[in-house]
């Protein structure tokens, strides 16, 4: 009889969401095998056995964080209006990013040493919606020409720049970026159209 799997993808899925908690509250200096370990419960064998070293585990913190993004943003259908999708791709941005904060920060906070070209790659791609979205729009002429891409990474700075303020807490006293986020999203969009 088969011996039964003690590290399982439930232990693998406990172990990103502890270290990705542990990394957002004292940075990543502050994750280690061992805390790791003994936050979730289990062994740094564990630990080794489903990530191998602290890089391995830091690859798969950041693959499950754009894993996760993708598929939020994936959620937003193509529809007949390509102006309308951009806003919907933005509040898909924040409600990933709100919804999982550790992971957005592991996603898009500082990384001292270079990724892996496949996990560079993947998060490269989370924008291809909003620059399918873009050039949707300008086929259907209801958004200024220009390279799409360049369009796009100005669609997902502004949503990313306000994400960023609400999540460090740095918005000026009696500003509440939830309230007006998807009015800010439209503006933009409106700028962007013929």
């Amino acid at each position: 009889m088969a011996r039964p799997k003690v590290h399982d993808e439930a232990l693998r899925a406990r172990l990103l969401e502890r270290a990705a908690a542990i990394a957002f509250e004292g940075g990543m200096d502050a994750l280690s095998l061992r805390r790791l370990a003994a936050d979730a419960g289990t062994s740094t064998t564990a630990v080794y056995s489903l990530f191998g070293n602290k890089a391995g585990l830091v690859d798969g913190l950041f693959r499950e964080a754009t894993r996760q993004f993708a598929a939020g943003l994936a959620t937003v259908e193509p529809s007949d209006e390509p102006a309308e999708d951009v806003v919907r791709l933005g509040l898909a941005y924040r409600e990933y990013a709100v919804g999982e904060p550790h992971l957005y920060a592991i996603m898009f906070g500082r990384r001292d040493e270079g990724l892996p070209d496949e996990l560079a790659e993947d998060a490269a791609a989370t924008i291809v919606p909003l620059v399918d979205a873009v050039r949707r729009g300008q086929a259907a002429g209801v958004l200024a020409g220009g390279p799409p891409e360049r369009i796009a990474l100005a669609c997902w700075a502004t949503a990313h720049g306000l994400v960023s303020l609400e999540l460090a807490g740095t918005v000026p006293p009696g500003l509440d970026i939830g309230s007006w986020y998807e009015d800010a999203l439209r503006a933009m969009a409106a700028g962007w159209r013929v």
